[in-house]
C-alpha cells in the first residue's frame, strides 16, 4: 500500500483489539466527520483488521510503517521487492522493539530465511556473489555477532553488501514479458505463493476460524495491492483463494467455505484461456504430484485441482463415513468434485466423460456401502446388547438405507440413476446370507424369533419399497424386471403365529373365568361404575391385539380370523356366565291368589290364611342375594363396555399392516388383479368384523335388556313386596292410597341413579316404572280376597294412577311424557273394565268362556289380555258388587273373600281355586250352537242366573 502511493496515518489514540468483530464494532464511531481523508482512515481500519487477524503486536506494526516510510522517500524506482523490505526491517529495527530477546530472535531468522531462499537459493548469482550472500547471512543470524560485537556502521556495511547483490538481480528481466513483471515472479514463485496464502488466511476470523469476517471482500481488494510483487494473477489467485478455502472447511467442517470454495474455482474453470506468455508463465510456476506411484510435474492450478479432487475423491470413496453426521456437506463436495472436473458436470455432452462419471458414482455406491456394512457388522459383534444381533444388524442396515435414500441418492443419481439399486442389491444380499441359516432353526416364536424374524421382515419389506420405487423411476417397468429374492419371513412366521394365538385363546379364557369368579360386582371407583372383571377381560384382550401386531410380522386373513375368534368366544364367554347368574324374573312374583267372591259381611268361625308367598329354594334365594339393585345396576353398566373401541383398534392395526402385505403381491401381480383381489379381501374382513362384533353387541344388548327388566322387576315385587305390593288397598282404598308408597320409589329411584351410568338410566327407570304398573295392575287383578273396588273406589284408582305417571314424568325432568302415557295405558284400560256395568263384564266373560270352549283361548302365552276370561273373572272377583258376588257363586262356586284372613302368611296349606280349575268349571258347560243360538239368548241367561242369585240373598 505505502509503495502503491495510497496514504496511511497511524491510528492514534484508539484501542486496538485483535479480532475483526470487535473492530467492526467501532465502526460506527468512526463514521463521524473526520479532518483525515475518509479514503486513507478506510485503508488505515484494514491494516488494522489484517494486523489483528495475523495477530501482529501494535509495536511490531508501528516499527514496520516507521521503516516503510523510510524506505518509501528513499525509493529510486517505481517497483519494490522482498529483499529490499527485509533488508529494510533488518537495519531499522532492533532488540529493543521487542517484549523478549526470543521474538526478537525469531523475527530476525524469518528476515534471513527469506533473504537466503530468494538470493542463495533461487537467484542466478555468480559464485562469487553466492558466497558473500552467505556470509553475510550467516553473519546476521549470529546473535552475539550481529547484536552485540558488531557496531552499526558494521551492520549497514553487511546489509548494503547484500542489497548491492540483490539490486542486481532486481534489474534482470522477467521471463515471460508481462506487465509488472520482475525476477522474482518465476525465481521465487514458490515463496511467493506461500506469502500470499498466508495473506489469504487473513479473511478467516481468528475467533471463529470457519466464518469469514465482514471486511473480506475489502481485505481481498487491498491484498490485490501485492499481485505485481508476488506475481499473482487473477486465475491464480481464484485457483489460491479457492485452495484456502477448502483446507479451512477441512479444519472447520464449515459448509458455506465449501460454497464460497466452488464459485472461487468455477471462475477459474470458466475463465477466458491464457494468452501465450501468461500460459507460459502459469506452467512455469510447476510442484511435483505423487500420482499412481509415480511423481508428475504439474503447473500450480493443475496440482490445486489434483489436491482437490484427490481429497474429494477420498471423502465420496466412503461418503457414508464422512457425511453421515453432516449430510448437507455432501451435497456440496459433490458439486466441488463436478465443478474441478473429477465427474462431470450436468450439461456435459460428451458420452465418454459421462460414462466414466457414471462408473466412478457406481463405485462410490459400491465401496461406501460395503463399507458402512462392514463396520455395522463389527459394530454388532462388539455389542454387549441383550438383542439378538441379526435384530441389531437389520435395524443398522436399515438406517444405512434411509441414508442412502434420503441423503445421498438424490444427489447421486444425476450420474447414476440406478445407484439406489446397486445400494439395496448390496444390503439385501449381505444379510439375506447370515439370514437363511437361522431362518431354519426356526420352530417357535422364542425370544429370538420375535426379536430376529420382525427386524428381518422390516428390512426386506423396506428394501423392496425402495427397489420397486428406483424401478419405477427408471421407468423400466415394461420390460422384465428383476426383484428382490425376498426372505419369505411369512412362510416361517406365519404357522408359529397361529399356534401363537391358539396358547393365547386358552390362556385368555382361563383368565376370564378367573376374573368372573374374583368378581363381587361392585364399582371400580365413583367415576369408573363397572365391575373390575369386565375391565380385566378387555385389558388381556387389548394386550393380546397389541402383542399380535407388535410382533411386526406379516399377517393374512387367517391370523385375523384366529385373533377375532379369541375375542369373539372370550366376551361371549364372559356374557354367558354373566346371563347364567341371572334368575328368571318370574320368580320374583307372588304366588297366585285365591279366587273369591266379595261379601260384605260374614262371620265365619274360622278363616283361611293366605299364602302370598312363592317358596324358593335355597339355591335361588342364594343367587338373588347375590343380585341386588345396586349390583345388578353394576352388571348393566359392565355390559355397556364398548366393544367399538376394541374393534377399531383391531381394524386400525390391520389397516395398518394391510399396505405392507400389498407391496409384497404388487412386485408379482398386474395392478387389475391386485384391485380385484383388495376388494373381495376388504369385504371378507368386512363381515369378519361385522360377525364377530355384531353378534357379540347383540348378546350383551339382549343381556342388559333382561338386566334391566329384572332390576325393575326386583325393586316392585321383591324390595317392595311388603312395602308396597302387599299393602296398596289392602282392606280399602282411601286409607292405602299410592301417594303414601311413593317416597318409598324415591328412595330407589335415588339410589339407582347413585349407581348408574347417565348412557342406561332412563333404560333402567323406565324398567321401574313399567314394573310399578304391572305391580299396580297385580293389585287390581290378583289383590286377592282382602281387596275389592267399588265404582267410588275407581274414581280414586284413576287419580293414583295419574299421580304415579307425574312421579315418573317429574315435572319434564324424569321421563318422556309421551313414554308414560303409552305405557300406562294397559293400566288404564283395567280401570275402565272396572268402571264398567257388571252385566257388561258378566258377557264379556260368557263370551271369552266360549272362545275357550272352541280352542280359541287368547291367554295361551300367559301374558294378561284385557278380554281374555282371566281378567274378566278376575275383575269380577275384585268389584265390590253384590251382582258380580251372586254371579260367582252361581256360576262358579268360589268362596266368599271373608273367608280368608287379611294378615299375609308364608306358608299355608289351604287349598286354594285355581284359575284354570275355575275356568273349567264353566267351560264343562258346551256352549253349542242348539243350546246358545246368539249373544242375546247368552245375555238372558246371565241376567236369569243373577236374579236368581238376588233371590236367593234376600
Amino acid at each position: 500500500m505505502f509503495f502503491s502511493g495510497v496514504e496511511l496515518f497511524p491510528v492514534e489514540d484508539r484501542k486496538k483489539e485483535k479480532n475483526s468483530k470487535f473492530l467492526s464494532r467501532l465502526k460506527s464511531k468512526r463514521e463521524k466527520p473526520h479532518s483525515r481523508p475518509q479514503l486513507s482512515e478506510r485503508h488505515s481500519e484494514l491494516v488494522d483488521t489484517i494486523r489483528a487477524q495475523m495477530q501482529i503486536s501494535e509495536a511490531m506494526d508501528a516499527c514496520i510503517r516507521r521503516n516503510m516510510v523510510q524506505l518509501t522517500a528513499r525509493r529510486t524506482c517505481g517497483q519494490i521487492d522482498l529483499p529490499q523490505i527485509s533488508l529494510e526491517l533488518l537495519i531499522g529495527i532492533f532488540r529493543s522493539d521487542f517484549p523478549n530477546e526470543k521474538s526478537y530472535i525469531q523475527w530476525k531468522s524469518r528476515q534471513v530465511n527469506i533473504l537466503e531462499e530468494l538470493l542463495y537459493f533461487s537467484a542466478e548469482l555468480p559464485e562469487t556473489e553466492r558466497v558473500i550472500i552467505k556470509t553475510c547471512l550467516a553473519k546476521i543470524r549470529d546473535t552475539k555477532e550481529w547484536d552485540v560485537a558488531m557496531s552499526p556502521a558494521q551492520r549497514v556495511e553487511i546489509i548494503s553488501s547484500i542489497r548491492q547483490v540483490a539490486s542486481k538481480a532486481f534489474f534482470q528481466q522477467g521471463k515471460f514479458g508481462l506487465q509488472n513483471e520482475t525476477y522474482y515472479w518465476q525465481a521465487a514463485y514458490h515463496l511467493n505463493i506461500r506469502l500470499y496464502e498466508k495473506l489469504l488466511n487473513g479473511v478467516f476470523d481468528i475467533l471463529d476460524e470457519g466464518q469469514l469476517i465482514e471486511e473480506a471482500d475489502a481485505i481481498l481488494s487491498l491484498i490485490k495491492l501485492t499481485w505485481s510483487t508476488l506475481g499473482i494473477t487473477d486465475k491464480l489467485h481464484d485457483a489460491l483463494y479457492g485452495w484456502a478455502l477448502v483446507q479451512q472447511f477441512v479444519d472447520t467442517a464449515e459448509g458455506t467455505l465449501l460454497e464460497h470454495a466452488g464459485l472461487q474455482l468455477q471462475r477459474v474453470v470458466s475463465a477466458k484461456e491464457d494468452d501465450c506468455n501468461e500460459g507460459q508463465y502459469m506452467n512455469s510456476i510447476t510442484c511435483l504430484k505423487e500420482r499412481n506411484g509415480s511423481q508428475k510435474k504439474l503447473n500450480l492450478v493443475q496440482s490445486i485441482f489434483l489436491s482437490i479432487g484427490t481429497w474429494c475423491d477420498s471423502k465420496l470413496q466412503d461418503y457414508h463415513l464422512h457425511f453421515s453426521e453432516k449430510p448437507v456437506h455432501f451435497k456440496k463436495v459433490v458439486a466441488l468434485a463436478s465443478t474441478i472436473g473429477l465427474l462431470s458436470s450436468a450439461d456435459c455432452a460428451d458420452k465418454v466423460i459421462v460414462n466414466a462419471s457414471r462408473e466412478k458414482v457406481k463405485s462410490y455406491v459400491e465401496r461406501s456401502v460395503e463399507a458402512a456394512i462392514g463396520r455395522v457388522a463389527v459394530t454388532v459383534l462388539e455389542s454387549k446388547e441383550r438383542t439378538h444381533r441379526l435384530a441389531l444388524l437389520a435395524n443398522q442396515l436399515r438406517l444405512i438405507a434411509d441414508r442412502e435414500l434420503k441423503i445421498f441418492f438424490p444427489v447421486l443419481c444425476q450420474w447414476s440413476p440406478e445407484s439406489m439399486m446397486i445400494s439395496v442389491q448390496k444390503l439385501h444380499q449381505f444379510y439375506g446370507e447370515i439370514l437363511i441359516p437361522f431362518l431354519k432353526g426356526v420352530s417357535s416364536l422364542s425370544e429370538d424369533a420375535r426379536s430376529v424374524l420382525p427386524a428381518a421382515y422390516a428390512l426386506d419389506n423396506e428394501l423392496g419399497q425402495i427397489y420397486t420405487s428406483a424401478l419405477e423411476e427408471q421407468k423400466v417397468q415394461h420390460s422384465p424386471r428383476p426383484y428382490l429374492d425376498h426372505y419369505q419371513i411369512e412362510k416361517v412366521s406365519g404357522p408359529l403365529i397361529i399356534d401363537w394365538v391358539i396358547g393365547q385363546h386358552t390362556h385368555i379364557l382361563e383368565w376370564t373365568r378367573r376374573a368372573l369368579d374374583l368378581e363381587d360386582w361392585e364399582p371400580l371407583s365413583f367415576h369408573q361404575r363397572q365391575a373390575a372383571s369386565i375391565v380385566e377381560v378387555f385389558r388381556i384382550l387389548e394386550e393380546t391385539v397389541d402383542q399380535l401386531f407388535g410382533m411386526n410380522l406379516p399377517l393374512d386373513i387367517t391370523h385375523l380370523q384366529a385373533l377375532l375368534s379369541i375375542v369373539f368366544h372370550s366376551l361371549d364367554a364372559y356374557l354367558q356366565r354373566v346371563l347364567n347368574q341371572l334368575v328368571e324374573k318370574n320368580h320374583l312374583y307372588p304366588s297366585a291368589p285365591p279366587l273369591t267372591r266379595y261379601t260384605e259381611t260374614a262371620i265365619p268361625l274360622i278363616k283361611k290364611r293366605l299364602n302370598e308367598y312363592k317358596v324358593l329354594d335355597d339355591i335361588m334365594l342364594d343367587r338373588l342375594n347375590e343380585l341386588t339393585i345396586p349390583k345388578l345396576c353394576i352388571r348393566l353398566n359392565t355390559l355397556q363396555k364398548q366393544v367399538g373401541v376394541l374393534e377399531d383398534d383391531i381394524r386400525n392395526s390391520w389397516a395398518a399392516v394391510r399396505p405392507s402385505l400389498n407391496q409384497t403381491q404388487a412386485e408379482e401381480e398386474p395392478v387389475e388383479i391386485l384391485e380385484s383381489d383388495s376388494l373381495t379381501h376388504n369385504e371378507t374382513v368386512d363381515e369378519l368384523f361385522g360377525t364377530t362384533f355384531n353378534i357379540i353387541r347383540d348378546t350383551a344388548k339382549d343381556i342388559g335388556q333382561k338386566t334391566c327388566d329384572l332390576i325393575g322387576t326386583r325393586v316392585v315385587f321383591w324390595d317392595l313386596r311388603d312395602a308396597f305390593l302387599f299393602h296398596l288397598y289392602r282392606g280399602n282404598v282411601e286409607s292405602t292410597r299410592l301417594e303414601n308408597f311413593l317416597p318409598d320409589f324415591d328412595t330407589v329411584l335415588d339410589n339407582v341413579c347413585g349407581v348408574i351410568d347417565d348412557a342406561v338410566r332412563d333404560v333402567v327407570v323406565i324398567s321401574i316404572y313399567k314394573a310399578s304398573l304391572e305391580g299396580f295392575v297385580w293389585v287390581l287383578l290378583d289383590g286377592g280376597p282382602c281387596r275389592a273396588f267399588s265404582d267410588s273406589d275407581i274414581i280414586l284408582l284413576e287419580e293414583d294412577l295419574l299421580t304415579l305417571k307425574e312421579f315418573f314424568i317429574a315435572d319434564g325432568e324424569g321421563l318422556p311424557e309421551s313414554l308414560v302415557e303409552q305405557e300406562a295405558k294397559f293400566a288404564e284400560r283395567i280401570l275402565h273394565m272396572f268402571s264398567l256395568q257388571t252385566e257388561t263384564v258378566i258377557q264379556m266373560l260368557m263370551t271369552a268362556s266360549e272362545l275357550i270352549s272352541m280352542g280359541l283361548d287368547s291367554n295361551k302365552q300367559g301374558h294378561t289380555n284385557l278380554g281374555d276370561a282371566h281378567t274378566l273373572m278376575r275383575v269380577l272377583c275384585h268389584k265390590k258388587d253384590r251382582e258380580a258376588s251372586k254371579f260367582l257363586k252361581v256360576q262358579y262356586q268360589l268362596p266368599m273373600s271373608s273367608d280368608y284372613d287379611d294378615t299375609p302368611l308364608g306358608d299355608s296349606t289351604s287349598r286354594l281355586p285355581r284359575m284354570s280349575d275355575v275356568l273349567k268349571r264353566s267351560t264343562s258347560i258346551r256352549w253349542n250352537k242348539k243350546r246358545q243360538s246368539s249373544f242375546k239368548s247368552m245375555k238372558k241367561k246371565i241376567q236369569g242366573a243373577t236374579n236368581e242369585i238376588r233371590n236367593v240373598g234376600r
